[in-house]
């Protein structure tokens, strides 16, 4: 943590030790809020109401183009109340304490290194997975400083794995009801943008199939309890790329599944039916199709991974895996 720390201070966040810094940080966040001594004291259960968060408690992180009156309604209606420690904070304590936001929303914005991107989403996505205590407060104060629209700019890199990262840990994030409603209005375009698509179904962007399956549990986490999502969707041509890859014969079992979930989320939306039946959509383009060709031939068809729960195994949204720090060559 100094030593990241110390690169930031100096303004040089893509050299090599810092990459290699990172990287441990994000291993060693994996399943921490498992893993500490008296985890079960930060444990909290699920809210009863999985809603939308109420219209006064919408903060608008994703714009600042607002009057003076209005950012001082946000800012008040966004207060986070974190208890102040007694003592400082030491060892293993150091990796999920609030001041981490600014290291890796420090790293987002101004690293130009797409190991360190990866490695500061991934962080991210572990210390934001599963309900606790430390969770609960780091989604917030992401909020707070910005870090949703950063991961969501960084959706459109060049890198397959940086834009993985960021969808995973987009997903963690909208565990919390303000930030799903906030990346249902700002994030769909973007999520959608990195979906297969175009002539000959073939993806406008060379993704691997882990992350298309990443970008669809993302926006099924997002869509799943927000009718103004479904709506950005459909305005966005994000049926047209999920029927896309539900009814093309070249895609992953993964991948179908993942889109015909989302599509079977758009169509629960009964406000939303008659709409889509004018756009030319029929129910049946919105059921799930379990069993493509067997003739599938791409890569990792199988492919089992804990970032991916949504889709794959129907539990909380989890961290991201551990992978190896790379050696300095």
């Amino acid at each position: 943590m100094y030593i990241v720390q110390s690169q930031i201070d100096c303004k040089d966040v893509d050299n090599k030790l810092i990459e290699n810094s990172v990287c441990l940080l994000r291993n060693l966040s994996y399943h921490v809020h498992r893993e500490i001594p008296g985890c079960e004291r930060y444990q909290e259960a699920a809210p009863l109401n999985q809603g939308p968060a109420p219209s006064s408690q919408k903060g608008g992180c994703f714009s600042s183009r607002k009057s003076k009156g209005k950012k001082d309604d946000d800012a008040a209606a966004d207060i986070i109340d974190i208890p102040k420690r007694t003592v400082p904070a030491k060892g293993y304590e150091l990796l999920f304490q609030p001041e981490v936001v600014r290291i890796y929303t420090s790293l987002l914005k101004e690293s130009k290194n797409p190991t360190v991107l990866e490695a500061s989403a991934g962080a991210v996505q572990n210390l934001c997975a599963g309900r606790w205590t430390y969770g609960r407060y780091i989604r917030a104060l992401l909020r707070h400083e910005k870090g949703l629209p950063m991961m969501t700019e960084l959706l459109a890199h060049g890198n397959d794995r940086v834009v993985r990262a960021m969808s995973g840990a987009l997903r963690n994030m909208a565990i919390d009801a303000r930030n799903r409603d906030l990346l249902g209005k700002h994030a769909v375009p973007h999520l959608v943008a990195n979906l297969p698509g175009g002539g000959q179904s073939q993806p406008v962007r060379a993704l691997s199939e882990e992350t298309v399956v990443s970008v669809l549990s993302t926006l099924q986490e997002v869509l799943g309890s927000s009718l103004e999502s479904a709506k950005t969707l459909r305005s966005s041509q994000g049926i047209e790329r999920l029927v896309l890859i539900n009814k093309d014969g070249n895609r992953s079992e993964r991948e179908v599944r993942g889109a015909g979930l989302v599509l079977q989320t758009v169509w629960g939306y009964k406000e939303l039916r008659r709409t889509l039946e004018k756009d030319g959509w029929k129910k049946t383009d919105f059921m799930v199709n379990l069993n493509p060709p067997s003739n599938n031939t791409r890569a990792n068809g199988g492919y089992e991974d804990s970032t991916l729960p949504l889709i794959d195994k129907g539990q909380e949204p989890e961290g991201k895996q551990v992978f190896d720090v790379y050696p300095v060559k």
